[in-house]
């Protein structure tokens, strides 16, 4: 009917819907609050905790760095230290090479001296039977056999010296030496030119590039021109 007044019944029971429906409302809100409460929370765990992984991986690379250069460093020393090394070892090989070369030069240059030695003190003897063979002449066939076995005695004394590397001069006719002869006559003749070995008196023996004994010889000198008279001297400035 138009116009009715409701009734406090009617009025009542709005009134308990509308505080049911701010009720849900409140509800509903405090909910949505207390979930994004919620979300808020895991968001800032979520950035805290990639914060300090992001410190944590920053650590962790001042810390390669600092090994890194550290290991550097001791690359560099321990390859100072190898470049060192190997100096010494290359000084060393060479010292040893030089003792080595020295050791055995001086070795050989004993042997020499040794070889040299020796056989000086058999050169009177082959000089001995140079005399013998020039000298003496056989009468007999006994004596001529006796001279035969001497001979072959020096021969083979001779051909022992030739392995050995010794070898006689042959100074004839060659120009004076004074690093291999030793001059003991002087003889004026026109036959050779001056200084020329005219003849060997001594045998020289030679052993590779060294001398064992000098060869004794003779050498030419230019005849001396005659003097001429006085009175020939004479003539001849008057004229």
């Amino acid at each position: 009917m138009v116009g009715e007044i409701p009734s406090a019944e009617t009025t009542n029971q709005e009134i308990q819907e509308n505080m049911q429906a701010v009720e849900q409302n409140a509800e509903l809100d405090s909910s949505q609050k207390h979930e994004n409460i919620e979300e808020v929370s895991e968001d800032n765990a979520s950035v805290n905790t990639e914060q300090e992984s992001f410190e944590q991986m920053s650590q962790n690379i001042v810390l390669l760095k600092e090994a890194n250069e550290s290991l550097q460093t001791q690359v560099e020393t321990t390859k100072a230290q190898l470049e060192e090394k190997d100096i010494q070892y290359k000084r060393l090989a060479a010292d040893f090479e030089n003792f080595r070369k020295r050791t055995l030069k001086e070795k050989e240059e004993l042997d020499a001296q040794v070889k040299c030695s020796t056989i000086i003190e058999l050169l009177p003897v082959i000089d001995n039977f140079d005399r013998a063979r020039s000298q003496i002449k056989p009468a007999n066939d006994g004596e001529m056999n006796i001279h035969k076995s001497y001979q072959t005695v020096y021969k083979q004394m001779v051909d022992s010296l030739k392995r050995l590397g010794v070898s006689p001069m042959r100074p004839e006719g060659q120009e004076f030496d004074p690093n291999l002869h030793e001059a003991v006559m002087r003889e004026a003749t026109t036959e050779y030119p001056e200084g020329t070995v005219t003849e060997e008196l001594v045998r020289g023996y030679t052993l590779g590039d060294r001398v064992l004994r000098h060869a004794m010889v003779k050498v030419a000198t230019a005849p001396e021109e005659p003097e001429e008279s006085t009175e020939e001297a004479q003539t001849d400035a008057e004229g």
